[in-house]
């Protein structure tokens, strides 16, 4: 788990389909001593584990990441110059319960990932 430790959610706006959050990334996690020392980014993992964690606060339901496409990582996240950020999430379950979700992590007009990814529960 990354919340709470790597990132803190300050925000929450959400509807039944969509979920808006402005994140704050913890610039001195002990990720980023070796990722990179003295130039940290944040890991593409990373940022995928944070749409997963902040699907799973909305939905109250933990989650397992089954399918994933059109990953892109557009632009690296640097927390010592950039280290709040928003995530945009739409979600949709489907008739076996599992959640298809198109996200995106942004800062601004800069867009540093976006994905379409499937979840089922666990």
């Amino acid at each position: 788990m990354l919340l709470n430790d790597f990132f803190t959610i300050n925000e929450t706006v959400k509807s039944e389909t969509e979920i808006w959050a402005e994140l704050l990334i913890n610039s001195h996690h002990k990720i980023f001593e070796g990722h990179f020392p003295n130039q940290p980014v944040v890991p593409g993992v990373c940022m995928m584990q944070m749409i997963k964690e902040i699907l799973e606060t909305v939905i109250d339901k933990e989650t397992n990441l089954v399918q994933a496409a059109d990953m892109k990582f557009l632009a690296v996240i640097n927390p010592l110059e950039n280290n709040l950020i928003h995530a945009s999430i739409k979600y949709a379950a489907d008739e076996t319960g599992a959640f298809n979700i198109v996200a995106s992590l942004f800062k601004d007009e800069l867009v540093h990932f976006k994905c379409k990814a499937k979840f089922v529960l666990q």
